[in-house]
């Protein structure tokens, strides 16, 4: 990582207070999907960090599927670090993506110094608060924080509003009658094949659970843009199994 990106790591690691544990009472006003949620997915009794750091590995579409690890930071609103490794053609590909202190920037090099990928900008940033906003649901705590508001949507979907960077963003999560994430959509900002920046359907599916301390977060995610819709085959571009979760 650049020195910037890593005193951000840093910043967004930062020890903070967690507050009043986790109780039950504290989801009786939500919407009934956000409370059948985040009861299941957070024991009695848990403290409530604002981040998380997250270990990961799975398969990313770079031109064809290649298999990565990962390490994230996460606290949102506030941002994440994502630093990754890849392999192109037999090469080692590392790099970050990043939202901190209302920038976003992509940055990727090959062997340590070819560059491969280097962005940054208005667009990466409008980007990059959109995804921040949809992995809210990988720092639970967050959820019953003022920074996020709900509405129902359905007997199974809620939604949830987070600005990030002065952007509002809605999340709609989709709840099983058990309490497990399912799904969740968003309109986000991006560039999908590379055409021109707009707002596109983003999603992501879930499936299995494995627990981390006092929470229970999705075992494994698939996610991309056009979720949904007739091109998710083109447009999903990340699958990866969460292997560890730590809170901050």
């Amino acid at each position: 990582m650049t020195k910037a990106a890593g005193r951000d790591w840093t910043d967004l690691a930062a020890v903070s207070e967690s507050g009043t544990p986790f109780d039950p009472e504290m989801t009786r006003h939500l919407p009934e999907p956000a409370r059948r949620w985040l009861d299941h997915a957070i024991r009695p009794g848990t403290p409530l960090p604002p981040a998380a750091l997250l270990h990961m590995r799975g398969r990313i579409r770079l031109g064809s599927w290649r298999a990565f690890r990962a390490t994230q930071i996460l606290r949102p609103p506030h941002g994440f670090v994502w630093a990754a490794r890849a392999r192109v053609a037999g090469l080692p590909v590392k790099g970050f993506d990043r939202y901190s202190g209302g920038d976003g920037e992509m940055r990727w090099r090959m062997l340590g110094a070819l560059p491969v990928m280097s962005a940054s900008g208005p667009d990466i940033t409008r980007s990059a608060a959109g995804r921040l906003a949809s992995e809210f649901v990988f720092a639970p705590a967050v959820a019953l924080s003022p920074a996020v508001s709900w509405a129902t949507v359905s007997a199974h979907r809620a939604r949830a509003d987070l600005t990030v960077g002065g952007t509002a963003h809605s999340v709609v999560l989709t709840v099983s009658p058990e309490g497990a994430l399912v799904e969740l959509t968003l309109d986000r900002w991006g560039a999908p094949e590379g055409g021109a920046f707009g707002r596109h359907v983003f999603g992501a599916r879930f499936s299995g659970e494995a627990a981390h301390g006092g929470y229970t977060l999705p075992a494994r995610v698939r996610a991309g843009w056009w979720y949904g819709t007739g091109r998710w085959d083109r447009g999903e571009f990340i699958r990866f199994a969460l292997d560890r979760a730590e809170f901050l």
